[in-house]
C-alpha cells in the first residue's frame, strides 16, 4: 500500500483542520509530497509546516492548475475533502435556500470541477486516484440536515459515476462514508448530531487509517464505522422498516427540542 502513495503527489482539500488534516499528514508520513488546501490560508499555512508540504489556500475547485504547479507538474492523488454542513435545530424551520446552494456547490460540483480538471491528464497517462470524503449521510440520510444528506447522496453518485466509468482506464476511486467524526463539521449538525452522531464518533485519524486500508485492500467503499454497512443493507432490503425507523429517530429528536 505505501507503494502506492510513496513519492505521489497528492493534493488535500479542506485540509486545515479535522479529516483533511489527519489526511495530509497521513500521506506525508509514508513519504507523499503533499498539497494542503483550505480557504483559510493561515491553517493551510499551518499544516504544510507541520508535514513539510506545501500550502495552496482558496477554493477548493478552483486550484488544479496551481497545485499542479506547485507539485512539480503533476497530481497523482485527489482528495476532495472540503465539505460544508449546517445546522438543522429547529425540525419545523422552512429549508433554507442559501444552504442548499451552498452545500450543493461545495459538496458536489466541486467534485466535478475538479474532475473535469484533473481527467484529462489522468486518462493520458492511465492513472490517477480519486478520495472523495462523503460520508455515512450518503449511503443512509441524516435528520434535521436535508441539504447535508442530499448534497452527500450527489457527492456519492459521481464517486461511483468515476469509478464504473474510469476504472479499466486506470483511475482509482475511493469513497469515505463516516458517522460522526469528532470536527468542527460535527458541531455544525446541533441537536441532530448530538443525538445520532456524538455518542459514536471517532477521531479523524481513524479515518486516515481506514482510507488507507481501503487504499490497500483496492476497495472503492471506505467505511470508518463498520456497522454502517449493516444499515445500507437494511436500507436497501426492507426501506420502509427502514424509514419507519428513522422517522421514531426524528420523533425522538423532536421530543429533545
Amino acid at each position: 500500500m505505501v507503494q502506492a502513495v510513496q513519492d505521489a503527489a497528492v493534493v488535500v482539500t479542506g485540509a486545515g483542520g479535522g479529516i483533511g488534516a489527519a489526511l495530509a499528514r497521513r500521506f506525508a508520513a509514508v513519504g507523499a509530497r503533499v498539497a494542503v488546501n483550505d480557504l483559510d490560508p493561515a491553517k493551510a499555512r499551518a499544516v504544510a509546516e507541520e508535514i513539510g508540504g506545501l500550502a495552496v489556500p482558496g477554493d477548493a475547485s478552483a486550484i488544479v492548475a496551481e497545485a499542479r504547479d506547485a507539485l512539480g507538474g503533476t497530481i497523482d492523488v485527489w482528495c476532495a475533502n472540503a465539505g460544508v454542513a449546517f445546522a438543522g435545530d429547529d425540525p419545523g424551520a422552512p429549508l433554507d435556500v442559501r444552504a442548499w446552494a451552498t452545500s450543493w456547490d461545495v459538496n458536489v460540483m466541486a467534485h466535478v470541477r475538479a474532475a473535469q480538471a484533473l481527467l484529462p491528464d489522468w486518462l493520458e497517462r492511465g492513472s490517477g486516484r480519486f478520495v472523495s470524503t462523503v460520508s455515512a449521510a450518503g449511503l443512509l440520510t441524516m435528520i434535521g440536515a436535508a441539504p447535508y444528506a442530499v448534497t452527500k447522496h450527489g457527492a456519492l453518485a459521481f464517486a461511483e459515476y468515476l469509478s464504473l466509468t474510469y476504472r479499466h482506464r486506470g483511475i482509482k476511486v475511493h469513497a469515505i462514508c463516516p458517522q460522526g467524526v469528532r470536527t468542527d463539521m460535527l458541531d455544525a449538525t446541533g441537536s441532530a448530531g448530538d443525538l445520532v452522531l456524538k455518542p459514536t464518533a471517532i477521531a479523524p485519524e481513524d479515518v486516515a487509517d481506514a482510507l488507507f486500508k481501503g487504499i490497500e485492500e483496492d476497495r472503492f467503499l471506505i467505511l470508518p464505522h463498520p456497522e454502517v454497512a449493516g444499515y445500507y443493507e437494511s436500507r436497501a432490503a426492507a426501506p420502509d422498516r427502514w424509514l419507519a425507523g428513522m422517522n421514531h429517530l426524528q420523533q425522538r429528536w423532536e421530543e429533545t427540542r
